[in-house]
């Protein structure tokens, strides 16, 4: 682990000692063949947002049964008796949800290390105490570049960019760990405004996620938009980034399909990663248990890349398999 990884473990033992007794059983369980995903939860697609790239535009008009409070408390339930530590809450965009509080208390805060994911254009110095009052423990910002025109546009919001800016002073005020994700496009890859990006974060001590083009949402079929493995090979060369495949405390899983992520959408479904569309069964009428297990048994072998950008068979297979679909696909229709 790097001594910033061990600061932030010791912080957990002590301010989250259900969470960090958890944390300390992965590798046991990872040696037992079960997942120790972080699991993003999406409660809904509600957003103030048009985003370019928007990844769960496919679901935002479909009509079937959501997951009520009910439900998350009952999935929440089943995640921790699992083991499973941390919980990712997105959407949708989580601060435009009226039912935030009862979302919070449906998951239990005190038993995960729960991370939001905001565009920040809520984001005040009074919502981020609240935040961690109730027992957030990180704010997930997207901030898409320092030039604010560039992310408005990318954004589709005028002022959300200066939003996003003034809301990481709120976030660091309240004692909330901070980490930005970018998505890093062909055009920003080499780049004199990534470099300025770059350098400007981190002599803020913040920490930088890079999201590459994943063709789902609005790129689905967006072949053109992928980076190359060249360009995937310079941004690790030459960035201190985190990216989906990087080690994290030491642990080197490559891809992290139900190993280490799973999503759970509004109707229950439950995917093996945020980018992948295949169900792999849905919580309103199954087990956490069982989902993951199945999940493991497909994905559990070790795969030294992530499939949705740089292992091009499984993405030209994947790319025709949910091609004009409803979204998700169950899992039995693909032949992996």
């Amino acid at each position: 682990m790097t001594e910033a990884e061990r600061k932030r473990r010791e912080a957990l033992k002590e301010n989250k000692p259900l969470v960090y007794k958890k944390v300390m059983n992965y590798e046991s369980q990872l040696a037992n063949g079960k997942s120790v995903a972080m699991m993003q939860i999406q409660p809904n697609y509600l957003c103030n947002f048009h985003c370019q790239h928007c990844s769960v535009s496919c679901f935002r008009k479909q009509d079937r049964i959501r997951m009520t409070h009910k439900d998350i408390m009952s999935l929440c339930d089943q995640a921790d008796k699992y083991g499973l530590a941390q919980i990712d809450l997105t959407g949708g965009e989580p601060l435009f949800m009226k039912d935030l509080e009862q979302i919070l208390e449906a998951i239990g805060t005190e038993r995960f290390y729960l991370s939001i994911a905001t565009n920040g254009w809520f984001m005040d110095k009074e919502k981020a105490r609240w935040l961690k009052e109730k027992g957030v423990d990180r704010i997930l910002l997207s901030i898409d570049s320092l030039d604010e025109e560039e992310h408005d546009w990318f954004r589709n919001k005028p002022g959300s960019h200066k939003r996003a800016m003034a809301a990481v002073d709120f976030i660091k005020e309240a004692g909330l760990d901070l980490k930005l994700t970018s998505v890093i496009t062909k055009e920003r890859v080499r780049s004199q405004e990534l470099k300025d990006f770059f350098k400007f974060m981190t002599d803020k001590g913040i920490r930088i996620e890079a999201q590459v083009p994943r063709l789902v949402g609005e790129w689905e079929g967006r072949t053109d938009l992928l980076l190359s493995l060249d360009d995937q090979k310079y941004l690790k060369d030459h960035y201190d980034m985190e990216f989906h495949t990087s080690k994290h405390y030491g642990m080197d899983l490559g891809c992290l399909a139900v190993k280490k992520i799973i999503t759970v959408t509004a109707f229950g479904d439950v995917i093996p990663c945020i980018w992948m569309y295949y169900s792999l069964g849905n919580i309103l009428e199954t087990p956490l248990k069982d989902i993951i297990e199945k999940g493991m048994r497909i994905f559990g072998k070790y795969h030294p890349v992530c499939r949705l950008s740089e292992d091009k068979e499984f993405l030209d297979k994947y790319n025709k398999s949910i091609a004009g679909k409803t979204l998700p696909i169950p899992i039995e229709e693909v032949n992996l």
